[in-house]
């Protein structure tokens, strides 16, 4: 399958992407991860992007698809993938469109703002691994470092709550119209993040199936 997880930050939709990674045995491609992995191997789009992240601007649109589709040639993705932080705006979207990509379903986790907030204080990223956890709802084993490679875990400073009221205005304004696209597409499924992570696993699962 491909597909592609939708939600505002903090939704859980990187968590979400793990486990159903795992389950299909496909992989999932984030965004941000794959623009590092191009800077550091020197590709043209990877040389493209550094210009812009050094100087602290944001990647344009045009390097950032050169980036995916160089990615989504690679052999691990015969047999589907998950898209994770792409596409954030309409115009991204439609570009997917035009390489000829057509998803089998769009997973929206629906999570209320005032809950995001409270969410993402407890959020911890590994910087070695990219591994998501939280103190509350999906904690790694020992609490200070990463179940897969040991890493010590930290905090994000863009998960401090004035900088998260930030970005869901980006994500409402920009990103947000993209359930409409999918949903005239007939692909878009509605996911209500629940207290549970295993809770809201199970209906992001429902959701694919009833989307095969």
């Amino acid at each position: 399958m491909k597909i592609i997880f939708l939600g505002a930050p903090g939704a859980g939709k990187g968590t979400q992407a793990e486990i159903v990674s795992e389950r299909l045995g496909i992989p999932t491609i984030s965004t941000g991860a794959i623009i590092r992995g191009a800077i550091k191997s020197g590709t043209e789009m990877g040389l493209a992007a550094k210009k812009y992240t050094d100087a602290g601007a944001l990647v344009p649109d045009e390097v950032v698809i050169g980036i995916i589709r160089e990615r989504l040639a690679e052999p691990d993705c015969e047999n589907g993938y998950i898209l994770d932080g792409f596409p954030r705006t309409v115009p991204q979207a439609e570009a997917l469109d035009v390489m000829g990509v057509k998803m089998d379903a769009v997973i929206s986790l629906e999570v209320a703002d005032d809950k995001i907030v409270e969410r993402m204080s407890g959020r911890r990223v590994c910087d070695k691994c990219g591994a998501s956890y939280h103190v509350l709802y999906n904690p790694s084993a020992k609490g200070t470092t990463c179940d897969k490679c040991g890493n010590e875990l930290s905090i994000r400073r863009d998960d401090a709550p004035e900088v998260v009221k930030s970005r869901l205005a980006v994500y409402h304004e920009s990103t947000e119209p993209l359930k409409d696209f999918y949903a005239k597409k007939g692909v878009l499924r509605l996911v209500e993040g629940q207290e549970k992570l295993e809770d809201t696993t199970a209906l992001t699962l429902a959701a694919l199936e009833a989307s095969k």
